[in-house]
């Protein structure tokens, strides 16, 4: 089915004041989210607490299941967080690491990544490298996963090159050497598809506040349901298994992923991130997927042509919507643009332009035309 782009535009009020190509740092606030938190707030004026019985409970349900559906996965699969700290944290709380007291990463995955297990004096956490700077070949993943591994532990898009995975090779790397693989997903859901069951992915934390377009304060955690082995020695009153019954004197856990929960949700977030939702999966992230690949390609394109350098996978099937230029000056270079309207953000040594669906070529070739003023 044919998807009219341009009529989204008027979704996102940040549109038509902005030239907004920083979906990757925060997605555009939607008037359906708006609406959403609206909504929310008008409960709560009506009803006080009493909403959560009556109303929030099931919001909460709600956004289970509609991410998990995005997922394949099944609802009692996905829990709530307050961030991808407090998931991971949570998750690393209930490993045993005696007999494999090892985590692989990749040098190019986002710092909360590793922090998790750097700060257990108990794990030894190996930084696997990139050849390219871009990428990580899944071979230097096999060679550092070994029988003292717990947790392979990686990013499905790295957060600085745009690159993607391929979760299955690397499933298949952390389970050849009976490891689990665990995936950070938050630069890839909702512009990159996918499939837990098809990956064989074992654990995935992911949020709303990027490509997701529901705001910060929340993150969401899959954790595979043959994995109810793995207990957190963390707890918060959400992950019992009858927070009401405020049984404070004993710890029964949950069953399913929400084990992994701790406290209450922010509600707000939960609303504004419902809203987004709803858009990615009224488009489809399939779609999604096609039209920022046109997108991206189009203005690498331009950016080449206007003799700029990219960091970046080799071939259009591993970029992302995510384009990070070498520039001089990065920080500089993004003031500058922000002052004539225009919205993206720098990572060292790099301009990061990261349109979404809701962009346009006409956008992408002026950030090129004024970027070329920033030399």
């Amino acid at each position: 089915m044919s998807v009219d782009w341009n009529s989204w535009r008027a979704e996102f009020p940040i549109l038509a004041r902005r030239t907004y190509l920083n979906s990757c740092s925060l997605g555009a606030l939607s008037r359906r989210a708006e609406a959403r938190i609206a909504t929310f707030h008008e409960e709560w004026h009506s009803l006080g607490a009493s909403a959560w019985y009556e109303i929030w409970w099931g919001r909460l349900d709600e956004l289970r299941t509609r991410v998990a559906r995005m997922l394949n996965a099944a609802s009692d699969e996905v829990a709530l967080a307050a961030s991808t700290s407090a998931a991971l944290a949570a998750i690393a709380s209930s490993v045993d690491y005696g007999a494999r007291p090892r985590v692989v990463t990749a040098a190019l995955d986002f710092p909360t990544l590793p922090y998790q297990w750097l700060a257990r004096p108990d794990v030894e956490v190996i930084q696997v490298p990139s050849g390219d700077g871009a990428t990580v070949d899944p071979v230097r993943f096999a060679d550092a996963v070994d029988e003292r591994t717990a947790i392979l532990a990686t990013s499905h898009v790295f957060f600085t090159t745009g690159a993607i995975q391929d979760l299955r090779q690397l499933a298949d790397v952390a389970h050849a050497r009976g490891a689990l693989l665990l995936v950070d997903a938050y630069q890839s859901a909702g512009q990159v598809p996918i499939d837990v069951k098809a990956a064989d992915v074992d654990i995935l934390v992911t949020g709303p506040l990027k490509w997701l377009m529901g705001g910060p304060g929340l993150a969401y955690l899959y954790v595979r349901r043959e994995l109810a082995h793995l207990r957190p020695t963390i707890a918060g009153w959400f992950g019992a298994r009858d927070p009401f019954a405020f049984a404070g004197e004993r710890l029964e856990l949950r069953q399913d992923a929400r084990r992994f929960e701790l406290g209450t949700p922010a509600l707000p977030t939960v609303h504004a991130a419902l809203g987004g939702q709803e858009i990615t999966d009224q488009v489809g992230v399939p779609a999604i997927r096609a039209r920022n690949s046109r997108l991206t390609e189009h203005l690498r394109e331009r950016l080449l042509e206007a003799g700029w350098r990219l960091r970046e996978a080799p071939d259009a099937a591993r970029r992302s919507a995510i384009v990070m230029v070498a520039h001089p000056d990065e920080k500089a270079c993004v003031t500058r643009l922000a002052e004539a309207g225009i919205i993206v953000d720098s990572r060292p040594g790099h301009v990061r332009i990261s349109p979404h669906f809701y962009n346009t070529v006409e956008e992408l070739d002026l950030v090129v035309e004024h970027m070329g003023r920033t030399r």
